[in-house]
């Protein structure tokens, strides 16, 4: 199970991959920055959530933000995989963002499944 300092940390390092990537993409004409702007709020509100999750009010409040983080990490592999199935950036080089929005998926999701799983149990 991953520890909550180290989700935060991954979703914070993933961020920062991602606003290098936007400041890239950002300097290119068109489409791309367009999608550079989806990819930098879904990209970095996956860490923001998470973040808020470890500060929040109730069992409820936790569970709520780490299912917004969940679906800012599809959102975010979705923008990556668009930008690669439009030839806008090289497979290659998005490979381990790709893989690694997906990782947070799976977290996410198996975070908030326990989560909810854990609060059934204890009403």
């Amino acid at each position: 199970m991953t520890q909550p300092q180290e989700i935060k940390e991954r979703t914070f390092q993933f961020s920062i991959r991602i606003v290098r990537l936007c400041q890239t993409l950002d300097a290119s004409p068109g489409v791309a920055r367009t999608l550079a702007n989806q990819l930098l709020r879904s990209g970095t509100s996956i860490g923001a959530n998470v973040e808020e999750a470890h500060g929040g009010q109730s069992k409820a409040d936790f569970i709520a933000k780490m299912y917004i983080a969940c679906k800012e990490a599809r959102e975010t592999h979705y923008w990556l995989r668009l930008l690669i199935a439009t030839d806008l950036v090289a497979a290659p080089k998005l490979g381990e963002l790709v893989d690694e929005s997906n990782q947070l998926v799976a977290i996410l999701t198996s975070i908030v499944k326990n989560a909810r799983k854990k609060r059934s149990n204890e009403q």
